[in-house]
């Protein structure tokens, strides 16, 4: 297969995430308390703390504003930590994708596996931070069902991007700089905590074409019981970031395993 093609996509990836799941399956609990943990302190420390002195921002109550961005975060992060650290460990550690591809698999079905299993493991915990906002009286709408789905087009999203991190990785200690440089400065400009109108100007720019920005705006509004107002534009930036990346994963993992 010419190394810049399109994907070839077939069901043959459906056994791949099966076994994902299956290996998943015996530490679940562990691993979606694990996920929702770092949203749950934030929520509960940010969304009570500093929202008994911040009440509300634009008329919304200060928790549940970052609750609705909080989820986004959390779907990015867990997504992304399995499409990086997961992902190496089965393709480089463990050799698993060896072993797979000594099967009547393609590369392309197990890179799709790859991704659309880190969609699926950061939807469990998505879920799940949706039952604690339920439970604090959050996003009580029938618009928060809609996030389900919204929520997997994200994991795939960061999923996509991760695998392009992966793909050139030596070693663990890479991912460090993606988390560190690219992820966490996008948290802070992406209107999780605060509106991005705080920001300058030039950095708003920056920020309305962020796949995360593009969430938050997305999912914030249904959370709330409203619309969003820009849904073909996020949309369009979401899908955007995931088939160019999703692409571009391809293409740089066909490049490092089968040279």
């Amino acid at each position: 297969m010419a190394t810049y093609a399109l994907p070839e996509f077939s069901m043959r990836f459906l056994p791949i995430w099966q076994r994902n799941f299956l290996v998943w399956k015996k530490l679940a609990v562990a691993s979606v308390l694990g996920n929702i943990a770092d949203p749950l302190i934030t929520l509960i420390a940010f969304g009570y703390g500093l929202g008994s002195l911040l009440q509300n921002i634009n008329g919304i109550p200060y928790i549940h504003y970052l609750a609705s961005g909080s989820i986004c975060m959390s779907i990015m992060m867990a997504s992304s930590f399995e499409a990086l650290y997961s992902a190496f460990s089965r393709m480089h550690v463990q050799k698993t994708w060896d072993a797979l591809l000594n099967a009547p698999l393609a590369l392309d079905d197990v890179v799709l596996a790859e991704m659309l299993w880190a969609a699926t493991k950061s939807l469990f915990s998505g879920i799940a931070i949706l039952g604690v906002m339920f439970a604090l009286g959050i996003g009580l709408h029938p618009h928060t069902l809609l996030v389900v789905p919204l929520l997997f087009l994200i994991g795939m999203t960061f999923a996509s991007l991760g695998l392009v991190v992966n793909a050139i990785a030596q070693g663990y200690d890479f991912f460090t700089y993606y988390f560190t440089l690219v992820l966490t400065p996008m948290i802070f400009v992406s209107g999780v905590y605060y509106p991005t109108a705080q920001l300058p100007a030039w950095l708003q720019a920056i920020s309305h074409f962020l796949p995360l920005s593009a969430a938050v705006h997305l999912v914030r509004p249904l959370v709330l019981g409203e619309w969003p107002a820009a849904l073909p534009v996020d949309l369009a930036i979401l899908l955007a970031y995931c088939i160019i990346g999703f692409y571009a994963a391809t293409i740089l993992t066909r490049r490092r395993l089968l040279k």
